[in-house]
């Protein structure tokens, strides 16, 4: 999105398994929703100067308060996830694929 963001947009989020809705739910996004405003996060962000390298691109998600696990939803590998918001195009679609031929980290305290 170029120029000035919408202040309030909603939008869905749902799980589709088989090929139908397992679960769906409406949230609202957009500073007007938010604790925080854009400016104060991007201030925040950009302080350091990591972040402020030429030709880095930022996305930023901030998450919603809809969530599936709250309302006892068990994913499964093959189900996927989609959020839409009219206003952006097109819908934001993963599928969850479980991985088992990745082995397990080990974190040593410095």
């Amino acid at each position: 999105m170029i120029g000035e963001l919408p202040a309030h947009l909603e939008g869905t989020s749902s799980i589709q398994r088989n090929g139908e809705t397992l679960w769906k739910k409406p949230f609202l996004t957009g500073e007007a929703n938010m604790a925080h405003s854009l400016a104060n996060l991007e201030y925040h962000h950009f302080k350091y100067s990591g972040f402020r390298r030429p030709g880095d691109v930022h996305v930023h998600f901030f998450g919603t308060a809809t969530l599936s696990f709250a309302d006892n939803i068990k994913v499964r590998e093959g189900d996927r996830f989609e959020i839409c918001i009219n206003e952006f195009g097109r819908p934001l679609r993963n599928s969850l694929r479980i991985e088992t031929d990745t082995p397990a980290v080990t974190v040593k305290a410095l």
